[in-house]
């Protein structure tokens, strides 16, 4: 892209207010410079700001158009980000201050201003594979030494085993729960009629329509369950963005603080049944050190032999519960019976199933095809 000296124009200005409502916050202190923009992720702004102490603080907006709901979003995460430091020992990053657009430097957005940690690293740079390139998807190395993988899957374990005060039956749910997917559907949403060739035909539009359709009355009914499921299970906080680039390590491999929990909400205790997919080429080994913790915290008294994880985890994986694609043909017989093939669902064989549609998705059906 062309240098757009128009646009460039005002970011002094910008950066300017960033830096004088950062200082505002640490009085006494001088900034030792301007603020500097510390992460542009995939759902966040960062300006990082250095004082002349050595103290850093992290000044994090929404990003527009990336972000559907901003305000709720920055809530969400200050409400979660409290609530772990005040009930968990999982290590999060220490709130200075938060407020709306309103409030914000240069009308910026809803913000949240944070002490900053100084980390050698974080997770991902530590596991993934070699050849990685900026922009690329990193990928779990699968030569990582067990002895450095047990190292990390030990700390990762023990947030996940994190103990903190059940949810109690009278609570009020004062606001919904917001999800990545909320926020991904939303941005989405275009696509319901600019479907940039999601599908090969009109025939496979219906197929996969109804397929889809089937799976959400399946699990309206509660049917997807396993003979493991429990309904009496709590449901526990989940994290939809718990992944290894937010997980920040100090120099000795030691996890120093969990970043980014703004997707965060409480779900059914099954959400956690299922295994991270990037720990797939060592899963066994993720499985193994995640029992021995679970064995532990239960020796302490810190988790109930009901709660383990580590054998729903494996279960999950062994059905291929997350493959929906791949394993839909074998639910459909199960729960429907006749064996269709998977080549027959592009067939008019498949009218059959849409008999099995409630009649509201039925007259869905037309428009959205």
């Amino acid at each position: 892209m062309k240098y757009d000296g128009v646009a460039w124009e005002p970011s002094d200005n910008v950066l300017l207010a960033v830096t004088n409502f950062m200082a505002s916050y640490r009085e006494g202190v001088r900034p030792v410079d301007r603020a500097r923009i510390a992460d542009l992720g995939a759902f966040s702004l960062c300006f990082r700001l250095v004082f002349e102490d050595g103290f850093s603080s992290l000044l994090r907006f929404p990003c527009p158009c990336r972000v559907m709901f901003p305000e709720e979003k920055v809530q969400n995460e200050v409400a979660i980000m409290t609530y772990l430091q005040q009930n968990t020992k999982i290590p999060v990053l220490k709130i200075i201050h938060h407020g709306t657009s309103e409030d914000s430097p240069a009308g910026l957005g809803p913000f949240v201003l944070m002490e900053y940690v100084e980390h050698a690293s974080n997770l991902a740079t530590q596991l993934r594979a070699p050849g990685y390139q900026r922009g690329d998807r990193p990928l779990l190395d699968p030569d990582n030494e067990e002895e450095k993988l047990e190292l990390f899957y030990s700390q990762i374990a023990d947030i996940l085993l994190a103990r903190w005060p059940e949810m109690q039956i009278g609570w009020n749910v004062t606001n919904r729960p917001l999800t990545m997917n909320m926020n991904e559907l939303t941005e989405f949403l275009h696509l319901v009629t600019q479907r940039n060739d999601a599908v090969d035909s009109e025939q496979d539009c219906r197929s996969r329509y109804v397929a889809r359709r089937l799976f959400c009355k399946l699990a309206a009914e509660s049917r997807l369950n396993s003979h493991t499921t429990s309904n009496s299970l709590p449901f526990k906080l989940f994290c939809d963005d718990l992944r290894p680039t937010n997980i920040l390590l100090d120099d000795n491999m030691k996890i120093i603080a969990v970043i980014d929990w703004e997707f965060t909400y409480t779900a059914p205790a099954e959400f956690a049944s299922m295994p991270p997919w990037t720990y797939q080429p060592h899963l066994e080994s993720f499985l193994r050190v995640l029992k021995r913790q679970e064995d532990t915290a239960i020796a302490n008294k810190t988790l109930a032999e009901s709660r383990r994880i580590s054998g729903r985890m494996r279960e999950s994986w062994g059905h291929r519960d997350w493959a929906f694609d791949a394993v839909w043909p074998m639910m459909d017989a199960k729960f429907f019976g006749g064996g269709m093939a998977p080549d027959q669902y592009n067939s008019p064989h498949n009218e059959e199933r849409m008999k099995l549609l409630d009649v509201g998705d039925r007259e869905a059906l037309g428009p959205f095809v």
